[in-house]
């Protein structure tokens, strides 16, 4: 019942409970990129951990979403806006090759391990 008063109450664009879990775990890689039904869905699935919904089997997995996507649609309700926040790209690496020197030592160093 209490579920039920809770889903009544949601502003329009967040989804039940099911259906946010439904959609974090069907969404493909990467995650920042995709068009949510919610910023709350994301911003669960992430809390949650992307690797932790797909891999544990859904009677496992299901409550420990849903209840960090309850507390955002609580936020939500209170008036908060959530934004899904784009992850900070990666360095770029350097190409420079190693040194004829360092490649010899770093040979050794694999020989060593399997002998």
């Amino acid at each position: 019942m209490l579920n039920a008063c809770r889903d009544a109450g949601m502003p329009a664009g967040l989804p039940s409970p099911r259906k946010a879990y439904q959609e974090a775990c069907n969404k493909p890689s990467p995650k920042a990129e995709q068009q949510w039904a919610h910023p709350a869905v994301y911003i669960a699935g992430r809390e949650c951990g992307w690797y932790f919904l797909a891999n544990t089997i859904e009677s496992k997995a299901f409550a420990p979403f849903a209840e960090i996507y309850q507390k955002l649609c609580e936020r939500v309700v209170a008036g908060e806006t959530l934004v899904i926040e784009k992850p900070e790209a990666l360095p770029e690496t350097s190409m420079k090759p190693a040194t004829k020197k360092q490649a010899l030592a770093q040979l050794d160093d694999l020989k060593n391990l399997l002998s």
